[in-house]
């Protein structure tokens, strides 16, 4: 069997960064290709320049790679959409429109599409959503996602390309910075308390969201691309999730290592998104067609982001 040849789209973004370094300890170097709009700050392997939105620019990667994965992650989020949302749905919709043709074209194996918990809306169950919840988003990011997922569907169905898909909760990580989202306050406010400074919330202190750490988040991808076709039942895509707290609960957690952190609250037009959104999601459907399991609880990752964020600036905390 021949090698995989991978290439991830969006791959400068916060998962991006993260899931191609993963992908590469996995796969080799030189057989992932990191793509995006501009330069990685320090590229770790092979770059190339791509706005995914470029069909033509798109595919001759693909031939010249002989790419057999894609990892589409580019995308506009949640609260940078709503700025400009026809711009939003065009990059979002063109792009992955792009993946897929091009993919059905030149014999992919494989196409992973990142979705999220922003597909669903408030007419959704808002504790334990469940897979085949009602998806009636209220933001561009989400009706976009849940345009993806069912040509995702349509393209296993009709074509039988093998597509996967995943609906991310909020994603926590010490790598980079996120990429404007509206659960971004959970990684901002870690690094606020290991600067020393308080922290100003644009959510409300008891907004429950379902939220993941990086380590998972990558885990669970990798994971879902290497199980069998024939174990997965769903191709729109599968919750997942991790743990589900407050702005209150993060802070007080924080506050357990670092006991002079202060938090104040400012809810901003983000609250209204995070209202629509779940408090906790079941991912059973993950659990039992692939065994997905998380390894993070809250405490455990406040320990981890709490360890690094003070190597990366200089600060010592008692863990």
């Amino acid at each position: 069997m021949n090698p995989d040849n991978i290439l991830v789209t969006g791959a400068n973004g916060q998962i991006g960064t993260v899931l191609t370094e993963a992908l590469r300890a996995a796969y080799g170097t030189d057989r992932v290709l990191a793509t995006d709009i501009r330069m990685a700050q320090a590229p770790t392997g092979p770059f190339a320049i791509l706005d995914a939105c470029d069909g033509a620019a798109l595919e001759a990667l693909v031939r010249r790679w002989r790419i057999t994965q894609i990892y589409h992650l580019a995308a506009i989020l949640s609260a940078r959409g709503e700025e400009n949302p026809l711009w939003a749905w065009n990059l979002n919709m063109t792009s992955w429109l792009n993946v897929l043709n091009i993919s059905r074209e030149n014999g992919i194996a494989k196409v992973y599409y990142p979705s999220s918990i922003a597909v669903f809306g408030p007419d959704a169950a808002k504790e334990k959503t469940p897979q085949n919840a009602v998806l009636i988003p209220t933001t561009v990011y989400g009706i976009s996602k849940v345009a993806g997922e069912n040509w995702a569907n349509y393209y296993y169905h009709k074509y039988g390309l093998d597509v996967r898909s995943l609906r991310y909760p909020g994603i926590i990580g010490y790598q980079s910075e996120p990429g404007g989202g509206t659960t971004d306050y959970a990684v901002h406010i870690y690094h606020h308390a290991v600067k020393g400074e308080p922290y100003e919330c644009f959510l409300s202190a008891h907004t429950a969201l379902p939220m993941l750490y990086m380590p998972d988040a990558i885990r669970a991808t990798l994971e879902l691309m290497e199980a069998p076709a024939q174990r997965l039942s769903v191709r729109t895509s599968y919750n997942l999730a991790g743990m589900s707290f407050t702005p209150a609960e993060v802070a007080a957690s924080i506050q357990k290592y670092l006991p002079d952190f202060q938090i104040y609250y400012q809810p901003d037009a983000r609250q209204q998104i995070a209202d629509s959104w779940p408090a906790s999601i079941d991912d059973s459907c993950a659990r039992r067609d692939w065994g997905w399991k998380p390894a993070y609880d809250l405490d455990a990752m406040t320990r981890d982001m709490l360890r690094h964020l003070a190597e990366h600036y200089g600060r010592s905390i008692a863990l």
